[in-house]
C-alpha cells in the first residue's frame, strides 16, 4: 500500500512536469501574427497612454501601459474559466466556440478594412504642459481602463480559445498567451511613452491611421478565416 501510494504521488508528479514541457499553444504564428496586430492597432489603450505620456512624461505612459497590462491576466484569468467549463460539457461545444472566436476575428478585420476605406481624424493629443507623476493615479486609470473594457472581456473570451490544446490546462495557456501579450504591449507603449513627440505626430495623422487599418483588417480576415479551414481539416 505505502509503494503503490508513493508510485502514484511520483506519477502524478511526472504527469504535471510534461503538462509544464509539452504544453504548446496550437498555431502559435498565428497566435503571435494576430496579438502583435491588434497590440499596435490604435485604440482605447493607446490613446490613454499617449494622453498621460502628454499630461506628465515618459514615466507617467509606461505605469499606464503597466497598469493596463495587468489587467490582461484578469481577462485570460475569466477566460480560462470560461474554456475549462465549455470543455467539461462537449467536445462540440469547444469547436463551435473556436469557429465563434474565428468569426469575431474576421468581424473585426472587416471592420478595419471599413475605418481604413471611409477614414477618420485621427488621434486627438492634449499638448498641455507636464504635470506631476502620480504612479498611483497613472497605474488606477491603466488598470481600470483595460479591466472595465467589455471590448476587452468579448475579445479574450472569442480569441484565446483559436489557441488553446484541450490536452493540456486551459488555465497555464491563457496565462502565457496574456504573458506574451504583456511583453508586446509593454514594448509597443513604453515605445510610445519614449518618442511621445513623433507618436503624436503619427497617430494624429489620419492616413497613417488609414494604413494601419487596412493592414490589420487584411490579415485579421485572412487568419480567422485561415482558422476555421484548419479546424474543418
Amino acid at each position: 500500500m505505502w509503494y503503490k501510494n508513493c508510485s502514484d504521488i511520483l506519477y502524478r508528479n511526472r504527469m504535471v512536469k510534461s503538462e509544464f514541457s509539452l504544453m504548446h499553444i496550437l498555431n502559435f504564428e498565428a497566435f503571435l501574427v494576430a496579438i502583435t496586430l491588434l497590440t499596435i492597432t490604435p485604440g482605447i489603450d493607446t490613446v490613454l497612454v499617449i494622453k498621460n505620456t502628454s499630461r506628465s512624461g515618459g514615466l507617467d505612459g509606461v505605469v499606464t501601459s503597466l497598469g493596463i497590462c495587468l489587467g490582461l491576466f484578469i481577462h485570460a484569468t475569466f477566460s480560462a474559466v470560461g474554456i475549462s467549463a465549455i470543455l467539461l460539457q462537449s467536445a462540440e461545444l469547444f469547436l463551435a466556440m473556436k469557429w465563434i472566436g474565428a468569426a469575431y476575428l474576421i468581424w473585426l478585420g472587416i471592420g478595419a478594412l471599413k475605418a481604413a476605406i471611409n477614414g477618420h481624424s485621427g488621434i486627438a493629443i492634449n499638448d498641455s504642459v507636464f504635470r506631476s507623476v502620480s504612479i498611483r493615479r497613472s497605474l488606477k486609470e491603466g488598470f481600470l481602463s483595460n479591466v472595465l473594457n467589455p471590448k476587452t472581456a468579448v475579445f479574450y473570451l472569442a480569441f484565446l480559445p483559436q489557441f488553446i490544446d484541450p490536452q493540456y490546462s486551459p488555465f497555464l495557456q491563457a496565462m502565457t498567451m496574456a504573458g506574451i501579450h504583456f511583453i508586446i504591449a509593454m514594448i509597443w507603449q513604453c515605445g510610445l511613452a519614449g518618442a511621445v513627440s513623433s507618436a503624436k505626430r503619427f497617430f494624429a495623422s489620419s492616413l497613417a491611421l488609414r494604413w494601419m487599418d487596412g493592414i490589420t483588417g487584411s490579415v485579421l480576415v485572412f487568419l480567422g478565416s485561415k482558422l476555421i479551414l484548419d479546424d474543418q481539416n
